[in-house]
């Protein structure tokens, strides 16, 4: 008997997990299925009931319990599938005593636990010594998002903006060194809003400049989706330390301005395009990734056409691209919408170019040096997160590979040329 995870969406819902599985042996559960879910578009939730069908028919007698986002904004749906056993909100899945009740077999008058995220005012620091089976760790400094764009749902599922003290976040980052990880990405809803509600309403980039501080035996420190307007002068400066990795995920959505309005997001093209120079004039190395919804409601050929020409113009490289999925209760939702198939078409377009760019900067490393954190046996990244093919080092292992190739996942480095 064992507690499974079974995972959707975020790498901060991959951090919780783990948090997850701790605790609930913590409150002395000892077999279960917990189904950690993901309410982003439509068909992330439909994966998740999938799941649980699946779960249910290989573990007939296997307790199931559902949560994360599209449990705390679905709980009813989730509560009515007879496979379920127990819904949690997504703040009380963090907690050991929302699993007691499954481990002692009390029985309860609904199986929909599930509270009002909007009323979370805490992120508490969960220590970790470490995820399973990954080579880098992934550590929460925020929760939540109070920012309401017309087409997210996750507001609803995360609850108000939060943050991890400083403290927290060095002492389990040290923790995480201590314990052999090479590599360390900071997670959350909306990192760069981080801080806000502490005292003396620290920024994310004073966060990072304390762990880059505090923690000097961290080899590589990475940060995860950004809201570019909200980067802070601090940010700026620590992008310049080489332990810093020189890859930034960006909340994009769009580069037409109009489209960008109607989402309520709170920066223009203009905006993104200079944050994506100024960063690049600090670290010329630094590569970037988006966040990139096609087909939104009301975009036209030629708005869409503008998004194709900033992914070149800023040459973007990694691209997370969604078809636009409606959301119930979101302002988007109630917009005209763009048919689900011309919306699938320009994301295919988007996806395509963005295979174009990989590979342009794949080709740019040929003949150069990488240092590589192998994630498993013949695999792993550089510090622009390209794949690499390397024939040496254990998972973990950070190790230094000249560059012979390129294959369509990455890059190849030659088998003489791989040292620790």
């Amino acid at each position: 008997m064992s507690i499974e995870t079974i995972t959707f969406g975020c790498r901060l819902n991959a951090y919780e997990s783990e948090v997850m599985k701790a605790e609930a042996q913590k409150s002395g559960l000892d077999n279960a299925i917990i189904i950690n879910t993901c309410a982003v578009t439509a068909e992330a939730v439909r994966q998740a009931k999938q799941s649980i069908r699946k779960a249910r028919r290989d573990n007939p007698e296997t307790p199931i319990i559902v949560t994360g986002c599209a449990a705390q904004t679905q709980a009813r749906d989730f509560g009515d599938m007879a496979e379920v056993n127990l819904v949690i909100g997504n703040n009380d899945k963090l907690k050991s005593e929302s699993y007691r009740p499954i481990a002692f077999g009390v029985p309860l008058n609904d199986k929909v636990q599930v509270n009002d995220i909007m009323s979370v005012t805490e992120t508490a620091g969960h220590l970790i010594d470490g995820l399973d089976g990954r080579a880098r760790a992934f550590v929460q400094v925020q929760n939540g998002c109070d920012h309401r764009c017309t087409f997210c749902i996750i507001p609803y599922g995360r609850g108000p903006s939060r943050s991890v003290p400083m403290g927290v976040v060095v002492d389990q980052i040290k923790r995480l060194v201590d314990n052999g990880y090479g590599e360390v990405v900071l997670t959350g809803v909306d990192i760069t809003s981080y801080g806000g509600d502490l005292p003396g309403a620290p920024t994310l980039g004073a966060l990072t400049q304390a762990i880059l501080k505090h923690v000097p035996s961290l080899p590589r420190l990475r940060i995860s989706s950004i809201d570019s307007i909200e980067a802070d002068p601090a940010l700026y400066e620590a992008v310049t330390d080489p332990r810093l990795m020189p890859h930034l995920h960006l909340s994009l959505q769009s580069g037409d301005d109009m489209i960008l309005k109607r989402m309520k997001r709170r920066h223009s093209r203009a905006d993104a395009l200079a944050i994506v120079e100024k960063l690049r004039g600090l670290r010329p190395d630094m590569v970037f990734g988006a966040d990139i919804i096609a087909g939104f409601p009301t975009e036209t050929d030629a708005m869409f056409e503008n998004t194709l020409r900033f992914v070149t113009q800023a040459d973007l490289t990694y691209l997370h691209v969604f078809p636009f999925s409606p959301r119930e209760g979101t302002p988007a939702a109630k917009m005209p919408q763009v048919s689900r198939r011309i919306g699938k078409e320009r994301a295919a377009r988007l996806r395509a170019l963005g295979e174009t760019q990989f590979t342009k900067l794949c080709t740019s490393r040929v003949g150069k040096t990488e240092t590589v954190l192998v994630e498993r046996d013949g695999m792993g990244r550089s510090e622009q997160f390209i794949p690499v093919a390397v024939e040496r080092g254990r998972p973990g292992d950070i190790v230094r590979a000249e560059i012979d190739g390129t294959s369509p996942d990455g890059l190849i480095a030659r088998r003489d040329k791989v040292a620790a």
